[in-house]
């Protein structure tokens, strides 16, 4: 039997870390001690507020948030424990996962992991199913080499679509936040501009950067106000990835304008939309995603690490949790260090 901590969220606004047992793995089940869980924020605020539209092909349960829930959904460790059907993983393996949480030990199907190289660290590796989710969106709008692309709202999932849409060739690459802090930490990461949308002439301004218009936008904020004017940014027959989880439903959109008559394509880019086996063009399975965001990192065409800004043991969650709920410039790549509780 394995003791450790896990963070848990067991009541609006409030983080705990308590202690857990971890039993015997079952027949396809693999045990991680984790080394770095990654913070993902708009998911993790969804639930720590008790935000009813945390799943999306679930319905609601009720109209009063149940708990306790539980965050974090990438991460990276050691394997110490396999089922008896376990083939492809062995105690000592380092791995990435997808779906774990903020754990100690976590139990994963051995499904959802993939192995990593000995060249990638713990710290990347735990930020790299995040990444698979704006991969996931470029790949929907199909951009192409010298595109312009829109990305706007520039909190993790944001930054990392900017450094992706580097990667793909997409030029130029405009960042859209109303945080001054974080269009500077968007322009470290690639982004060749960023701005502000609240700006009187925010539209003319893209327009002019764009030549007209971007091909692409990437609406990472799930705000109705963002994507209208996202909208507005468009060229005729632009494509926009909806990345962003719109839980609030308090908006209009002149769609006889904006969508229907210039031929904007709105694609939804939730990452439970993908293929469970077989990928294809634009839609690939989570596995063979992590396999291209772990390629692409080892090969120094993107940097994972440079994306995270704290590291804390998770013995801080609720200080942490706290900070991310009523500071206005969290920042965007934090994690917890398992190996501090050690």
């Amino acid at each position: 039997m394995l003791t450790g901590k896990q963070i848990v969220f067991t009541a609006v606004n409030t983080a705990e870390v308590l202690d857990v047992e971890i039993g015997a793995p079952e027949a396809h089940q693999v045990i991680v001690k984790m080394a770095y869980t990654t913070i993902s924020q708009g998911t993790e605020r969804a639930n720590i507020t008790g935000n009813l539209d945390v799943h999306a092909f679930m319905p609601r349960p009720s109209e009063t948030p149940i708990f306790p829930r539980y965050g974090g959904y990438s991460d990276a460790g050691t394997v110490v424990a396999i089922g008896e059907a376990v083939t492809n993983f062995k105690p000592g393996d380092r791995v990435a996962g997808w779906w774990g949480s903020h754990k100690s030990y976590c139990e994963f199907p051995d499904s959802n992991l993939i192995k990593l190289d000995d060249e990638i660290p713990f710290n990347a590796a735990s930020v790299a199913h995040i990444a698979c989710f704006p991969m996931g969106a470029i790949r929907k709008v199909r951009l192409e080499v010298g595109e312009a692309a829109v990305v706007m709202g520039l909190g993790i999932l944001g930054v990392l679509a900017v450094k992706e849409l580097r990667a793909a060739g997409a030029v130029p690459i405009i960042a859209v936040d109303p945080v001054e802090s974080r269009r500077a930490f968007a322009l470290k990461q690639g982004a060749d501009v960023a701005l502000d949308p609240n700006d009187a002439d925010f539209v003319e301004q893209v327009k002019a950067l764009t030549g007209g218009g971007a091909q692409v936008a990437i609406e990472v904020t799930g705000i109705g106000k963002a994507l209208d004017q996202v909208l507005d940014v468009m060229r005729p027959r632009g494509r926009v990835a909806l990345l962003g989880c719109t839980r609030n439903k308090d908006f209009t959109i002149d769609y006889y304008r904006k969508v229907h008559a210039p031929g904007v394509t709105l694609i939804g880019a939730h990452t439970a939309a993908r293929p469970e086996t077989d990928s294809y063009p634009g839609f690939w399975t989570v596995r063979d995603e992590m396999d291209a965001i772990l390629k692409l990192q080892k090969g120094g065409r993107l940097d994972l690490q440079s994306i995270i800004s704290e590291v804390h043991s998770p013995l801080e969650a609720p200080e942490v949790y706290r900070r991310m709920l009523t500071e206005r410039e969290f920042p965007i790549g934090v994690q917890f260090d398992w190996s501090m509780l050690e």
